[in-house]
């Protein structure tokens, strides 16, 4: 059961709001890297780009070695064969290596990247997209063929391709449009800085998903610890009734997609369900201005905005970052190192995840690089502190925590037995990882860790289920082939016997036939052959006869003589 408040929206009127379960109040810091204006970080010598930015297949390269690339040029096309995207050269130069290299990923493994040295030119050529300004008079297909085309993923965090989340939802009956400024992770400015800078971009990047999915009404929540960025968006949306800025209580993790879902709404996502289930689609105010670009100035995504922040950076603030920045030389843009940097963490300290070495480019998911000394993790109880472990005392304050409403310490007791089917059984896929449980946890434990640990396992298990249950159906088709070839050969064998002993039937049939015909004519011709036989017997009688008679007769001549 969720409880409800109101607050003032941009038209003074009272709009009810939801809390969600659980949730807690880290130290924020936000103030140490959110009252710079943003400046661009400039054009490092070299820019990396991992073929794997996003959710779903890797792109595929279209690019080769030695070929010259300028800015906005596709090097990398989406795959066809599931969830993909585009990624852009972020500047001109040419392609030095498509090789292995190390992405920004908690394993630390690597992955096949187009690496380009560039010229400093930062020459577009004629990689520029044809502009929509007046996207009103546009067909809905070729707006979303042009969010495909520039390679727009979420920069919230999912990095899901918002062509598919956009496109999901054109045909669909979408009541609530909301915009996520609620930028909840401690540390994190870049979307307040974004929403100062850039108010009246976002309102027509709203405007253009709004000709898309003709919401109802368009809801920007945004949390109340930063009254600038309300104050600049109220003032930008002024006028137009189909939009309102509603400041939301500030505590984590209001920012997730189903938790402010659940704040502005009262309404809950199912389990395993989306938000356009029930009628909503969400944006983060990032995807919003990339939006914005594609459409209205015809630049695809080839930059964002990041926070460099921490003790262990000299000048805490928001750069405009071009995709594929090498970390080191982000950093010398901020001043370079100071002695506190005992961590280098790509993403806030609830939710982020700590990076080997700094040779590592930023990516179209990277909103924060984090350079902080341990002694404030602990402080901050984050997910990265490392105090010493103590065993679970079963206060239940993890449970209390939990925004999803989970039961934290018993999937924590399962999975040290390791008794997955256990931990799936209480609803583990739909942990978010937000870290909330193990911020109040008294005893430290690492309870992210272990969920995703089991998460890790339960996937490795279902993959070597899938391949046996793979090789089973190969077995069993063998097998069945093998029957199946066997009984062919019998029956064939069985038809070639059948056919000889019916031809061999025929041909006795057709001998005995024959013999009965053969023996009416052997009668016939012995018959024949006795006639022949009695009249040589008779004219050889005769012969003798006559001889005999000669014989007489000359006998008798020879007497008278």
């Amino acid at each position: 059961m969720t409880s409800s408040t109101t607050t003032k929206t941009n038209n003074n009127q009272n709009r009810k709001l939801w809390r969600f379960h659980g949730g807690v109040h880290p130290p924020f810091h936000k103030e140490e890297s959110n009252q710079l204006a943003v400046i661009s970080a400039g054009i490092p010598e070299q820019l990396i780009f991992p073929l794997r930015q996003h959710i779903g297949k890797d792109a595929e390269a279209v690019v080769a070695v030695g070929d010259i690339v300028y800015k906005g040029q596709v090097i990398a096309e989406a795959s066809h064969h599931g969830l993909s995207a585009n990624i852009h050269a972020s500047s001109s130069g040419k392609v030095s290596a498509i090789e292995e290299h190390v992405l920004a990923h908690p394993s630390g493994l690597k992955g096949l990247c187009i690496i380009i040295d560039t010229d400093a030119k930062d020459d577009w050529g004629d990689c520029k997209l044809e502009p929509y300004p007046e996207y009103q008079n546009i067909e809905v297909s070729d707006l979303v063929k042009r969010l495909q085309e520039s390679g727009i993923v979420g920069l919230g965090g999912a990095v899901f391709p918002t062509v598919v989340k956009v496109a999901g939802a054109v045909d669909k009956p979408i009541k609530t449009l909301i915009i996520n400024g609620a930028e909840c992770e401690p540390y994190i400015t870049c979307d307040d800085r974004l929403m100062r800078e850039k108010s009246a971009e976002i309102i027509q990047g709203i405007k253009v998903i709004q000709q898309m999915v003709k919401p109802e009404e368009c809801l920007i929540g945004i949390e109340d610890n930063k009254p600038e960025a309300i104050e600049i968006m109220r003032k930008a949306c002024v006028g137009d009734s189909s939009i309102e800025v509603v400041a939301i209580p500030t505590i984590y993790p209001s920012g997730g997609e189903k938790q402010l879902i659940e704040i502005l709404t009262g309404k809950e996502v199912p389990a395993r369900g989306l938000p356009m289930d029930i009628g909503i689609l969400g944006q983060n105010v990032g995807t919003v201005y990339s939006i914005y670009q594609a459409i209205v100035e015809g630049i695809p995504l080839v930059s964002r905005l990041i926070t460099v922040t921490g003790n262990g950076v000299q000048k805490a603030q928001n750069f405009d970052v071009l995709n594929g920045t090498p970390i080191s030389y982000l950093v010398e843009q901020a001043g370079g190192y100071t002695k506190m940097a005992d961590h280098l963490i790509m993403g806030g300290p609830m939710m982020g995840f700590a990076l080997k070495d700094d040779n590592i480019p930023v990516v179209k998911a990277t909103n924060c690089i984090l350079l902080i000394s341990t002694t404030v993790l602990n402080e901050s109880n984050s997910a990265f502190s490392r105090q010493p472990t103590l065993p679970c005392i079963r206060c239940g304050k993890c449970m209390d925590a939990c925004p999803v409403n989970l039961l934290p310490q018993q999937m924590y007791w399962h999975i040290r037995a390791k008794d997955f089917e256990r931990a799936e059984s209480h609803n583990l896929k739909d942990c978010i990882e937000c870290g909330a449980c193990g911020f109040v946890c008294p005893s430290h434990i690492p309870l992210v860790d272990y969920y995703r640990f089991a998460k890790s396992e339960i996937r490795d298990q279902a993959e070597l289920q899938r391949k046996a249950d793979q090789a089973r159906q190969r077995h069993e088709f063998l097998a069945f082939r093998k029957e199946r070839d066997k009984r062919e050969r019998e029956e064939k064998r069985a038809a070639h016997k059948a056919a000889l002993q019916k031809k061999k039937e025929a041909a006795a049939k057709a001998k005995a036939e024959a013999g009965e015909s053969g023996s009416v004519a052997t009668s016939a011709a012995d018959s024949k052959a006795d006639a022949i036989k009695a009249a040589m017997q008779r004219a050889k009688a005769k012969k003798l006869a006559r001889a005999k008679e000669a014989a007489v007769a000359t006998k008798a001549e020879n007497a008278n003589d």
